[in-house]
């Protein structure tokens, strides 16, 4: 079994030394332009077209959570990938737990009020606040699933009030869903701290804009952990200026390095980290791909391939 493999940044001795160990019999090899010997399955991250192109792959993992870099290349090169081989997303491998440290985290900061405590403190200011009340700071999670699932589980540990909106209703102990544009706006309407963990599809490009942030409870919190392109950026600084929005954390944006002239940067309400919510932890991800490897070549049903339609 022959394994070809490409990401710019991992440390492909490391994944290729682990790979082989968890599959019996397989060689795994560091994929460079040119490469056009056999090869069996495919590891990507930001493939270039001529990695995929004209192969029989039995199938191809993406190496991350998100497979719409992909996709969008099949939408300019169709000949890149048959539509009969499967792709594998990381499904979990540890990112769950790291996006529920990051929302937890985040929301108790909101909750707490320590982002009006700094300001104070920037100010020279002195002055205990009013708590906030728990069954007034509804959590509304736009994006459903195995992520969004985890994260509201760990919200309600804390007491909060948490819902849901997706494609499709869900049945989650506890957590209210919402499902379809038809219902979107009841789901922002109680919404205080709104938390997107949406797939990008051409359907959530751009759905965190003026008239969706209108909706939401009266100095709300965003906190965007899934990608750039789901918010319109002049929208949301917009927002955060009539105080609408009162808070904004973002880990993800239209383009990544984000750009020093960005105004996000020195908004006084804007907190930002450099897409770090939940990373690719090495051997969790090549246990998962392992065992999904094996579970193919036996021909048993293992872990869902990606619906390329719907784009997860």
């Amino acid at each position: 079994m022959n394994i070809i493999f490409y990401h710019p940044t991992f440390d492909i001795p490391f994944w290729i030394a682990e790979l082989e160990k968890q599959i019996p019999g397989a060689t795994v090899r560091e994929w460079k332009s040119g490469d056009n010997r056999p090869a069996d399955y495919a590891l990507v991250w930001h493939p270039p077209v001529e990695m995929l192109e004209g192969r029989s792959l039995k199938a191809v993992f993406a190496l991350g959570a998100g497979v719409d870099s992909i996709l969008s290349q099949l939408k300019a090169h169709p000949e890149m990938l048959p539509e009969t081989t499967p792709l594998f997303r990381l499904e979990d491998t540890g990112m769950a737990q790291q996006m529920q440290e990051y929302a937890v985290s985040q929301v108790l900061h909101w909750f707490r009020r320590f982002d009006d405590y700094q300001q104070q403190k920037a100010n020279v200011h002195w002055q205990p606040l009013p708590e906030y009340q728990r069954e007034d700071f509804t959590i509304g999670i736009l994006g459903a699933g195995v992520l969004g699932s985890k994260v509201a589980e760990s919200l309600l540990g804390w007491g909060f009030p948490v819902r849901c909106w997706s494609r499709s209703r869900k049945n989650w102990p506890n957590v209210s869903s919402f499902a379809g544009r038809d219902e979107l706006a009841y789901f922002l309407r109680e919404t205080r701290v709104l938390i997107n963990l949406l797939p990008n599809t051409p359907e959530t490009v751009g759905i965190i804009d003026k008239t969706l942030l209108a909706q939401l409870r009266e100095e709300c919190y965003v906190l965007n952990l899934a990608r750039g392109v789901h918010v319109i950026e002049e929208d949301l600084l917009q927002a955060l200026e009539s105080g609408k929005v009162k808070s904004a954390m973002l880990d993800v944006f239209n383009q990544e390095p984000l750009p020093a002239e960005s105004p996000l940067w020195k908004h006084p309400r804007v907190a930002i980290t450099p897409h770090v919510a939940a990373i690719t932890r090495p051997l969790q991800a090549i246990d998962f791909i392992s065992r999904t490897i094996r579970q193919l070549e036996r021909g048993e049903a293992g872990s869902k391939p990606v619906d390329r339609h719907s784009g997860y």
